[in-house]
């Protein structure tokens, strides 16, 4: 057996000169951007990642707690600057931003390695979209049909519904692969996900990458950049994969702290351009690809503070997507789960990935929803005569039926085929 050879090269380290609001100023060691470093403090070590460099100093931002570190305390690089690992044996784990497992197993050891901020591809390797991804849902699948390869995001306030509408995507879709990152979450969120989703047959083709909100900024954008790490090796496989963030907005949160401690003025509502930025290279890089034949699905979910849908990290997400479904707070306190405002929500490949029926159908059921809602307040008040308006006649006496047909219980699953199915015959009998 061949014996490695022993490195007789210097061993470069820097010395940590100053420390303000989160921010590390390391002389004598110049590094790129995105390289990683281990910090000596006492009988410990601390991590950090460079993020910038100004006057001959490197700038670093520590991915754990800043306690007991110290002026002149030693830092020496580590590992491939830019590169996360990745492959096979990351399918069945729970591991943090840095790779490392939190579900109590064996260290990960792969020799696969991917660049953080993926491959860029030309426009034209992208392919389109053409095919049918079945989520398990009957209200997406039949009004909002997804594609394989499509990016879309579920957009609404705090506690309407989004975690548990990915929950039910992760559990009734059809994908080889199931890649989750929960950025920037609760910490009960990911044991309650991990407990459900890493069990029984769908272990083996899944994968979570979890940074609780009490991590650093840079290490919640490292979790999402391994995630979309992982989904495009297995993408280069040619498998069909599903990537599954919670949530963007956090990922904004992160690198807009980062892009203030850099200096960088908050342009839009606080978020300096760079944070924004950050959301659309995330999520280009999802898609189809013609050359391996494999495809991401990208599903995102988008936290609209105070319910405004013009806050700047959703009206970047809504323009960048291929799509966008929205969940509205008056139809949850309604009692209706999932609570989707089908009249706001859009899948931009519908139309492209079903038949001419289907469509049909799917508008003709948006047209009944948005006419009883704009009404709804007349028809509760007992202030519509009957008879005046035929569409919205129709719309009245269909509505339960159109209720009955967006809820479902959490643990179904109706695959595509049915969907369509119980949607041409409810609009059959509307006809």
């Amino acid at each position: 057996m061949a014996q490695a050879r022993p490195d007789f090269a210097p061993r470069r380290y820097g010395v940590v000169s100053a420390c303000d609001g989160g921010l590390l100023e390391v002389s004598g060691l110049a590094l790129p951007i995105g390289a990683q470093c281990r910090i000596a403090h006492g009988r410990g070590s601390l991590s950090a990642e460079a993020i910038g460099f100004r006057n001959g100093h490197t700038l670093m931002m520590l991915l754990g707690d800043p306690v007991l570190l110290r002026p002149g305390a030693r830092v020496r690089p580590e590992g491939r600057p830019g590169m996360v690992p990745v492959g096979p044996d990351f399918l069945g784990r729970a591991v943090d931003g840095e790779g490392r497992p939190i579900d109590g197993g064996r260290p990960i050891a792969t020799a696969l390695d991917w660049p953080a901020g993926g491959v860029r591809a030309g426009a034209l390797d992208r392919a389109r979209v053409r095919v049918p991804f079945d989520v398990g849902v009957r209200a997406l699948n039949a009004l909002t049909t997804f594609g394989v390869g499509q990016r879309i995001g579920i957009m609404a306030g705090s506690g309407v519904g989004k975690s548990v509408l990915l929950d039910m995507i992760a559990h009734g879709a059809d994908a080889d692969v199931v890649i989750v990152g929960l950025i920037g979450e609760r910490a009960r969120e990911v044991s309650d996900f991990v407990e459900r989703h890493m069990q029984g047959a769908k272990r083996s083709r899944s994968a979570i990458i979890a940074v609780p909100a009490d991590h650093a900024p840079n290490l919640r954008i490292r979790g999402a950049m391994l995630a979309t790490s992982l989904a495009e090796h297995f993408r280069e496989q040619g498998a069909r994969v599903l990537l599954i963030m919670d949530s963007l907005t956090r990922v904004a949160h992160a690198a807009r702290e980062i892009g203030l401690l850099l200096g960088e003025p908050g342009a839009a509502r606080g978020y300096p351009p760079s944070a924004l930025a950050t959301v659309t290279k995330l999520v280009e890089r999802a898609g189809n690809s013609a050359a391996s034949g494999g495809s991401i699905t990208g599903v995102y979910t988008v936290l609209a503070d105070g319910d405004n849908q013009d806050d700047p990290v959703v009206d970047t997400a809504r323009a960048i997507l291929d799509g966008h479904i929205v969940l509205s707070r008056d139809l949850a306190q309604r009692g209706q789960y999932p609570a989707i405002d089908i009249a706001a929500s859009l899948s931009r490949v519908m139309n492209d990935i079903v038949t001419p029926d289907h469509a049909e159908c799917a508008r003709r059921f948006r047209a009944a929803v948005a006419t009883y809602e704009a009404n709804r307040d007349l028809v509760l008040m007992g202030a519509y005569r009957a008879g005046t308006d035929a569409q919205l006649d129709r719309a009245i006496a269909m509505h339960d039926r159109l209720t009955a047909f967006l809820g479902q219980r959490q643990a179904e699953v109706i695959p595509l085929a049915p969907s369509a199915a119980q949607l041409a015959e409810l609009m059959r009998d509307e006809g």
